[in-house]
């Protein structure tokens, strides 16, 4: 069993505790040390899950444990990675057991799949991705460092997603497509052609 703790205790937090309590139902793997967490703290909701407040991520300076950051924001995501990669800290890859992972995938540090995530083949997911419950990577995506895929977004084939992309909930996204960097994917918008770096798409089809 790994030490693990979780940065960010806010509901997406809470909600990556959930991955490491369905990963260790079906296998024993992570000791849960508990949340560290910079800002204000919903102390009533920790309780309720029976779970430590282990104060700011300043705390992980002498930490020999995992760290995986639950914080949905990929700005946040980046900038906690540099912080935590710098103190020399691992960063813990979790998949949930009902998510699938076919052939042919790099997967790297830190990412989080939840219930239901699907990726196929030929995917590479980048450092701290986060995709999150029912979403789907489809074949031959690229999908840069600390992107973020809200529940039930759609990436069909061959697409490429910057860095920092972040798509709302229920997204779509064509075949062959490319969006860049910080890209924003509003919640339901369908994109059927390139998107340039750090606009915000909303609408069917999408525009900016």
């Amino acid at each position: 069993m790994t030490e693990l703790v979780i940065v960010g205790a806010g509901g997406h937090g809470r909600e990556t505790l959930d991955i490491v309590e369905a990963i260790n139902a079906a296998e024993p793997t992570w000791t849960f040390q508990g949340f560290v967490d910079d800002g204000e703290i919903n102390e009533e909701r920790l309780r309720r899950r029976v779970v430590a407040n282990l104060g700011t991520t300043d705390t992980l300076t002498d930490s020999g444990a995992h760290y995986v950051i639950g914080i949905g924001s990929p700005a946040l995501r980046s900038m906690l990675d540099e912080r935590l990669t710098a103190w020399g800290r691992p960063a813990a890859t979790l998949v949930h057991p009902t998510a699938t992972i076919a052939s042919d995938n790099r997967i790297a540090h830190g990412v989080v799949l939840a219930a239901g995530a699907r990726v196929t083949t030929n995917v590479t997911l980048g450092r701290h991705v986060h995709v999150n419950i029912n979403a789907v990577v489809s074949h031959d995506c690229v999908v840069g460092d600390y992107t973020t895929l809200s529940p039930g977004v759609l990436v069909n084939g061959d697409v490429e997603l910057g860095r920092q992309v972040f798509l709302g909930t229920g997204a779509i996204v064509t075949p062959g497509v490319s969006i860049g960097d910080g890209a924003v994917i509003g919640a339901g918008a369908v994109v059927i052609g390139d998107v340039p770096a750090g606009v915000t798409v909303t609408g069917v089809p999408g525009k900016w």
